[in-house]
């Protein structure tokens, strides 16, 4: 009796030095990072692997150093040119410096979301729909280094800022498509006519060609008969010599009374 009497203590504290080797181990993962306290000063950044912690007085916080992703919700937005759009974006971020990250910021995740959407609507807000629907990339760029240089102080690197959906109301979808139906139908236009110049010019070409030799012309007549001729019609043709044409021609520009 006196022997088990004389064994509690020792079991007591050896139970006791248990609970504090238990509570003073942490084990971080590759991708983590603990920030370490004692007694409420910062005095580093440790992991990954075993942690050992001297039990009330030094806390640890855990970092996680992966990339998130941070899906900004559709923020209302009036272009440069007054149109109303609803745009949402995804961010990909990831903390860089787990010092910054605990000490600089409360909550790094709720603070990089409310700046990415002020970010958004500042920078889509000074350009056209016209921009935002067809340079997405320099957009993305453009937000990305804003972000980026806003967040730094908080140890934290945004890698990628991708714009998902610009939303526009039914009536100026239908609007922008009948722009797009008008631009079509000027560049249809302007290509016919480009044609027709074109044509023209090489019209002008050849006859500048025939006529150095009338006898081509008359090839060329004869060839065209053997074309028409050749098509199932029931067109009759005559042939007309053009020197006759001409021989007429001269004989209606001279005055009466002569011959």
């Amino acid at each position: 009796m006196d022997m088990f009497g004389s064994l509690a203590p020792l079991a007591a504290l050896l139970v006791l030095v248990i609970l504090i080797i238990a509570y003073s181990i942490r084990i971080l993962r590759e991708y983590e990072r603990g920030v370490i306290f004692t007694l409420g000063r910062f005095t580093g950044v440790k992991g990954p692997g075993l942690i050992l912690l001297v039990p009330y007085v030094q806390q640890m916080v855990r970092v996680d150093l992966r990339t998130r992703v941070l899906d900004v919700p559709s923020q209302d937005v009036i272009s440069h040119d007054n149109v109303s759009v609803r745009v949402s974006a995804v961010i990909y971020f990831r903390v860089i410096d787990a010092e910054k990250s605990t000490i600089q910021v409360e909550d790094f995740m709720m603070a990089t979301s409310q700046l990415a959407q002020t970010t958004l609507r500042s920078v889509l807000g000074k350009h056209d729909l016209d921009e935002m629907l067809a340079e997405r990339d320099r957009l993305n760029d453009d937000i990305q280094k804003i972000l980026d240089s806003q967040t730094d102080a908080w140890g934290i690197k945004v890698a990628t800022v991708e714009i998902k959906h610009v939303d526009i109301n039914e009536s100026m979808i239908r609007a922008i498509a009948r722009q797009a139906e008008a631009e079509r139908e000027r560049r249809a236009k302007v290509i016919n006519a480009e044609g027709e110049q074109q044509a023209a010019a090489k019209l002008l070409e050849a006859a500048e060609i025939l006529s150095k030799q009338p006898q081509a012309m008359q090839l060329r007549y004869l060839s065209t008969l053997n074309v028409l001729a050749g098509e199932k019609n029931s067109t009759v043709i005559f042939p007309f010599p053009m020197e006759l044409g001409r021989l007429f021609g001269l004989k209606a520009d001279k005055p009466p009374g002569q011959t």
